[in-house]
């Protein structure tokens, strides 16, 4: 399982976004984000036939915690955290900070609770993915995710994938795990992990390919506490405006 704080590299440095009302002909700004893009479709994966980024010499010491990291974490079946999130956004100078918990359960299943500053959930649970944001009363639904669109990162986190595989490993300042991606991926440039004595991920900052940061600090982290199916469902009311992935 993929430390929680990775999580970040694809799925929420840009959030997998509903189309905007803005779009459909509203204007609304999202309710969990500064002014918002346009819909985000998560990019393919980069090719088995992309060019490989140079190859570096391997660093021991920094193999060997990246192989600490996947140890603990291909023994977690399910984790709960509270996390602190600031992204900062390279063409627009500003920073959003939101706070919220994360639930994993493997195989297959994570939910993102937002609480500040505003509401919002992202569960995905299988092959299905939810966006609810309860403040806009809309929720973005897509029965068909693709889960194999998201990078290794994700994958990781839903079972699948090997750090050391997919990313080289480096020390960074202050002893931190800092993650290439092995092959060109816009959107995951770097991962710096702060691991803490087990092997636990105690915070991350992500760049993307354009430059935006997302760091995640996190907090109360339980594991194999036993989550429940249940506790990955989204419950969408009656009255909720439901959007669909374009083209569908």
């Amino acid at each position: 399982m993929l430390p929680a704080a990775v999580v970040a590299a694809v799925l929420f440095v840009s959030p997998v976004t509903p189309p905007s009302r803005a779009q459909a002909g509203e204007a609304v700004a999202p309710a969990a984000k500064a002014p918002p893009p346009a819909a985000t479709k998560l990019p393919a994966p980069p090719s088995h036939s992309a060019v490989a980024t140079p190859a570096e010499t391997p660093d021991p010491a920094a193999a060997e915690l990246a192989r600490k990291v996947q140890a603990l974490y291909e023994k977690t079946r399910d984790l709960e955290a509270r996390f602190t999130q600031t992204y900062l956004y390279a063409g627009l100078g500003r920073r959003l900070v939101s706070t919220g918990t994360l639930k994993v359960r493997k195989p297959g299943l994570m939910r993102w609770d937002y609480a500040t500053p505003s509401k919002k959930t992202i569960a995905v649970t299988g092959k299905k993915l939810v966006q609810y944001e309860p403040d806009e009363k809309q929720a973005y639904v897509d029965e068909a995710f693709d889960a194999t669109a998201m990078s290794a990162a994700v994958t990781f986190l839903l079972g699948r994938g090997d750090l050391g595989k997919e990313f080289q490993p480096s020390l960074g300042e202050g002893g931190t795990l800092v993650l290439t991606p092995r092959l060109p991926d816009p959107r995951v440039e770097r991962i710096v992990l702060t691991v803490g004595p087990e092997g636990e991920v105690l915070g991350t900052t992500v760049l993307d390919g354009t430059g935006n940061e997302n760091r995640l600090v996190f907090e109360g982290t339980r594991r194999n506490a036993g989550l429940a199916e249940a506790d990955f469902q989204v419950v969408l009311p009656k009255d909720v405006r439901r959007l669909s992935p374009p083209g569908r």
